[in-house]
């Protein structure tokens, strides 16, 4: 009685798109589902804007800090001085431990080119900041290519819409920056004027060599030829074999024949490095040094990798695991890679954080491809542990600064008292209205994640960038005068100023290299550093020793104690000061 309702067939495309995301060997399609929609460019004004909002504060106006700052900036200062040989950096005869050669002579050289119209010390970091937005350039580029790839680009849709290569690519690249950015590791070290940051910057070369090989292999060799000596002539050669090692055998593993053409580039670099490593040690410079320490313990190696990694190493994780199938793609082997060498140094080092800092731009490139796979829920938390940790480290540093002024809340103005005795407060419109235009900023970013649904991929990583360019911005601003007296010498050089005459020579037998700089640097003394005890001779006339808090000032034969000055209150580092015993004593 009824006939038979006809069956409605749709046809649709074959599902072809997994043979193109899937390797000839049967390695499994690529986890990422992107829309065009979620590729949603990130405003380059914007961008821009954290970039600046991270690299200049702490650029200005302040002293080189303690320790290692101070001491790299005393054998860049003590080159542009002529005080010291280019081939052998020294400050009053000691030389530098590590480091290399290279950081000293770029900053040398930037101390005397921009003499006497610049500060040294602001004149000294001006290279190490070009190098710092370098490191930031380099990550964003080396993502942009490794996103590039067949591997790592998301599945086309069935009925279309997927993201554009070029626009998925340029998204998770915006990801990587604002990753890095937001690392708190890199926060003081990379503003700092050490050889770590040459370091780092020819770590994130590396990777850019190794990620530009196949689309622009000019660039890509420059590059790979560059960083692995960079990192040799900077104090870093044992690394940099490690990555030429890492990165051997990513071309040797891989089916690109741009990338095993790409192998023997690596090779010469390392080649390169090994040399000039070599070449240093024969001089009497830092070439080859090894330092291996104890197992520190599991526990503190954790605490250092969970906060100094903090946010890249959680979703770098989730990249690993999620495209585990893909390990040995080009977009995942070789931050991953890159990323286990600066590990692996950390550990071997006793949980060494300036080690560590080699890690940073690989976690970030490998944080930026869990953007595609980040689950709501994941991203949520992550916004809402940034709104919340940032903005009550925004509120706290606005109480310090007001209760520098107004001594409200009392306890808050006591502790400051007691970091930096004898502070008194200085207004600056400069820095209130720049701190109030980044807190302004911060408040609009957060109401406009928290108040719309966004699609794009970089998303969730705006407010960890946000809120760490925005306590870094109030600190060098609003805090910068007592953090800057806190964390330099110039208030002990201060102190010792009656006692020791401008000018005068100053024996300072195992001071530390920031020690004696700052003696030259802000004293204006001559010092010497050579003298391995009190007891040999020496021609100044004032001894000084460096004394940890409860150590007892000894008694020297020939010298009489005159005074004992301390670095900020009686529980800190001293020195005490003598002069050489006459006939009337």
């Amino acid at each position: 009685m009824f006939a038979p309702r006809p069956v409605l067939s749709i046809a649709l495309p074959a599902p072809h798109h997994a043979n193109m995301r899937s390797s000839s060997q049967g390695q499994s399609v690529t986890p990422a589902l992107v829309t065009q929609k979620a590729v949603k460019r990130m405003p380059r004004w914007a961008l821009l804007l954290f970039c600046a909002a991270y690299v200049l504060p702490g650029l200005f106006g302040r002293d080189p800090w303690k320790n290692a700052d101070i001491a790299s900036f005393g054998h860049m200062w003590s080159l542009a001085l002529g005080q010291a040989s280019w081939l052998h950096p020294n400050v009053g005869g000691v030389t530098p431990i590590g480091g290399g050669i290279l950081p000293y002579w770029l900053g040398g050289a930037f101390i005397a080119m921009l003499d006497p119209w610049i500060d040294p010390a602001l004149a000294a970091r001006i290279p190490f900041a070009v190098l710092l937005v370098a490191v930031l350039a380099l990550t964003w580029y080396a993502t942009y290519h490794l996103a590039r790839t067949d591997a790592a680009q998301p599945l086309p849709l069935a009925f279309g819409g997927e993201a554009r290569p070029a626009d998925y690519a340029r998204a998770v690249a915006d990801g990587a920056v604002l990753a890095l950015i937001a690392s708190l590791g890199l926060l003081q070290l990379g503003h700092e004027t050490t050889p770590e940051l040459l370091q780092l910057t020819g770590g994130a070369l590396f990777l850019y060599g190794m990620a530009a090989g196949a689309h622009h292999p000019l660039h890509g060799r420059l590059a790979t030829l560059l960083c692995l000596p960079m990192m040799a002539a900077s104090g870093s050669p044992t690394v940099a074999l490690e990555l030429a090692a890492a990165g051997l055998l990513i071309c040797s593993l891989s089916n690109d024949p741009c990338m095993r053409s790409h192998l023997k580039w690596v090779a010469i670099s390392g080649l390169l490095a090994a040399a000039l490593a070599s070449g240093l040690s024969a001089m009497g410079l830092s070439g080859w040094r090894v330092r291996l320490e104890g197992w520190p313990g599991m526990g503190p190696i954790l605490r250092l990798i969970i906060w100094f990694t903090w946010p890249a190493l959680s979703l770098a994780g989730l990249t690993v695991w999620h495209w585990r199938r893909q390990i040995a793609r080009r977009h995942i082997a070789v931050p991953l890679f890159s990323a286990l060498v600066g590990l692996g140094a950390s550990i071997a080092m006793g949980a060494n954080d300036r080690a560590l800092l080699q890690a940073l731009p690989a976690l970030a490139v490998l944080a930026a491809f869990a953007l595609p796979i980040l689950q709501r829920s994941l991203g949520s938390a992550l916004d809402w542990f940034s709104v919340f940790f940032f903005t009550a480290g925004a509120l706290l540093i606005w109480l310090a600064y007001g209760a520098m002024y107004t001594g409200v809340p009392i306890k808050m103005a006591g502790n400051i008292a007691k970091l930096v005795p004898g502070y008194t407060a200085h207004f600056s419109w400069t820095a209130l209205i720049s701190a109030s235009v980044g807190t302004a900023l911060w408040l609009a970013l957060v109401r406009w994640r928290t108040a719309r649904q966004t699609h794009a991929l970089w998303k969730s990583l705006v407010l960890p960038a946000g809120g760490v360019a925005l306590c870094w911005l109030l600190l060098m601003t609003l805090l910068l005068p007592p953090f800057d007296q806190a964390r330099s010498y110039r208030l002990l050089m201060n102190r010792i100023e009656p006692h020791i005459t401008r000018g005068s020579c100053v024996a300072a037998p195992g001071a530390s290299v920031g020690l004696l700089t700052a003696l030259e640097y802000f004293g204006g003394y001559r010092v010497d550093g050579l003298t391995p005890t009190p007891l040999l001779p020496t021609t100044c006339s004032v001894l000084i020793i460096s004394l940890s808090a409860r150590e007892t000032a000894p008694d020297v034969s020939g010298w009489r104690r005159v005074a004992r000055e301390s670095q900020r209150t009686h529980n800190s580092e001293s020195i005490a000061i003598y002069r050489r015993r006459t006939p009337a004593d």
